[in-house]
């Protein structure tokens, strides 16, 4: 929300308090007349099933209000560089096996968008370790593998991974399509 305030957006958030984001008729009232809505939202370990709900509704909802819709999901949906078509959630390398079942869930998020004919969707995957940092400015894009930069890791900051969603809404590159983002190697 930081970036985009500092850009002068005006934005109406929105948490589990807010809305049930399962209950599409409940979200199409709230995001009726915004020019974007942003989903990112993560299913709680152990209520996996929950993502796919959500996500589909999240589609409806800005589908039946006429509203572009950017969902930020997760790297597990990825592929893995060099791994015969092996998601980033089915490698151990990226993944450990305690949040593998969640980690999968961006699968069932993508291929909902992917499938959705209707709303005006675009997928953002980050890479595979997000945490705060710093605000660069700067990001490396691809679009179905994650990015990995030379020294073998795949990170970028909240802060750019924010900066990265703005500059999408701000100039949209990747309607109805997924692209994932990452630190800028130097």
């Amino acid at each position: 929300m930081a970036e985009a305030l500092r850009r002068r957006h005006h934005v109406t958030p929105l948490t589990s308090a807010d809305v049930d984001a399962t209950d599409a008729s409940a979200v199409t009232q709230l995001v009726r007349g915004h020019d974007i809505g942003v989903g990112a939202t993560r299913a709680a370990l152990g209520h996996q099933d929950q993502a796919a709900a959500v996500t589909r509704a999240l589609l409806d909802a800005h589908a039946a209000a006429g509203v572009r819709f950017l969902m930020v999901g997760g790297a597990g949906s990825l592929l893995v560089p060099g791994g015969d078509g092996q998601y980033v959630a089915d490698d151990p390398t990226w993944v450990p096996t305690a949040i593998r079942a969640l980690a999968k869930t961006a699968i069932d998020q993508l291929l909902l968008c992917r499938n959705e004919t209707r709303a005006d969707w675009t997928y953002l995957s980050p890479s595979a370790l997000t945490q705060p940092g710093l605000r660069t400015g700067n990001y490396a894009m691809g679009h179905d593998e994650l990015l990995i930069d030379p020294a073998g890791q795949s990170y970028i900051s909240m802060e750019d991974l924010a900066v990265a969603v703005l500059d999408e809404i701000e100039q949209p590159q990747h309607r109805r399509e997924r692209f994932t983002v990452g630190a800028h190697s130097h």
